[in-house]
């Protein structure tokens, strides 16, 4: 059974003071549908850092805190309980998964050059994977975007679509297949790519839901004979699903409990609402389908806290758990779509304004079943586990109730 270390329990203490003293009354004060400023951002970021938990998850060498996988991840969840705690604490997607990524396989000029910059806040960052039809998509073998050697340089042709961030970013982090009589999975590599360097389109931001206060894009980019350095090859040549494993696995679960944390608050706020709404003689918290549908949507959101911990103990201790993050990734996803699903409808007509947090909740939400893989994509990862090794017991005859 997963226990939060006391180092974790201090910083998600300091976190829920940095968001009820700071993130949440700038949250409050923002006009509805409005978008974040740079300035604001800066004012949540020096805040963090006065509470001690800006970029926890970053070695201090750095500039963030240090702190292992397991300590961070009760923070994450208290951060997510704002769509604007992600953003003060440098914790939020894609820079948090890119950040960990160039941690780990960048090289020592690269991280010099990006992570250190990227940490602080001064840049920000895009991962480019996914790939209008017929390319890469929930089916990454199919990806068609290729990267050739000239020279002491690589050359990038494609089209990447669904990058988050990519309108804003100053780098971009491109899959690419380098070896084109490989297998897909053995013959791909990632690349920096500054957003400024000569090929690079940025098509459009795609029109979407979502995005909260922060306004982030997904943007549409062509990759028109790009060329990149040698030394922006991030990590080993045609390892790069290897890497992008590394990278999506602990994302994941970091999007869970910034997620989880999100659909907390939202039931949060639809138990203050019953406990005030006066309907049919009582208050909506005195009538029992509102009181069973809280208890079953706040005993699914502990499973599902305590299903990530787990996983994230197997990742700490040097596990890969791919099943196991995909268990966490497809329940978490599920649950927090229902749970504030359930929020809204408890609060009613009030919970489409935009005086409450709930509509950008909502919205936000119903992309976390496609954000790093969709549902079905996990289910297949699950399943294809479960029938590569059958049971090995003899199963007890099925008996009917009448027959006992």
């Amino acid at each position: 059974m997963h226990t939060d270390s006391e180092a974790a329990r201090e910083l998600a203490d300091r976190t829920r003071e940095l968001m009820e003293e700071v993130v949440l009354p700038i949250e409050r004060d923002l006009p509805p549908g409005a978008t974040v400023s740079e300035g604001t951002v800066t004012e949540l970021r020096e805040a963090a850092r006065e509470y001690g938990v800006y970029a926890p998850q970053v070695s201090g060498a750095y500039g963030g805190l240090g702190h292992d996988f397991r300590t961070v991840l009760p923070a994450f969840e208290a951060a997510g309980r704002s769509l604007l705690g992600p953003t003060a604490m440098r914790v939020a997607a894609p820079d948090e998964g890119n950040m960990h990524l160039l941690e780990l396989v960048g090289t020592p000029l690269q991280k010099e050059e990006y992570l250190r910059p990227l940490v602080a806040g001064e840049m920000r960052s895009g991962f480019s994977m996914t790939e209008p039809t017929p390319g890469a998509g929930s089916d990454p073998t199919m990806i068609r975007t290729t990267a050739e050697r000239d020279g002491d340089e690589w050359v990038i042709d494609g089209q990447k679509w669904w990058t988050t961030q990519g309108v804003e970013a100053d780098l971009l982090i491109v899959l690419a297949r380098t070896d084109s009589d490989a297998h897909p999975y053995e013959g791909c590599s990632l690349f920096l790519v500054p957003a400024e360097a000569p090929g690079v389109e940025v098509v459009r931001n795609i029109p979407h839901i979502g995005g909260g206060p922060r306004g982030t894009s997904h943007a549409e980019i062509r990759y028109d004979g790009v060329r990149v350095p040698e030394e922006h090859l991030l990590g080993t040549p045609n390892e790069g699903f290897t890497h992008v494993q590394q990278r999506l696995g602990p994302a994941r679960l970091t999007h869970c409990m910034r997620y989880a944390g999100m659909a907390r608050r939202a039931l949060d706020i639809a138990v203050a609402y019953a406990d005030e709404r006066a309907a049919f003689g009582g208050t909506l918290a005195e009538k029992q389908q509102p009181r069973f549908e809280v208890a079953e949507a706040r005993t699914r959101l502990r499973a599902a806290r305590a299903l990530v911990r787990e996983t994230a103990d197997r990742i700490a201790n040097g596990e890969e758990a791919r099943v196991d993050v995909s268990m966490s990734k497809l329940f978490t996803a599920t649950v927090v779509n229902d749970v504030v699903d359930t929020a809204m409808q408890l609060v009613g007509g009030n919970a489409i304004a935009r005086d409450l947090p709930l509509a950008d909740f909502y919205t936000t939400a119903r992309q976390f079943r496609f954000v790093d893989g969709a549902d079905e994509v996990h289910k297949r990862v699950i399943a294809r586990e479960a029938f590569a090794h059958p049971p090995t017991e003899e199963l007890e005859p099925l008996t009917r109730y009448d027959e006992r």
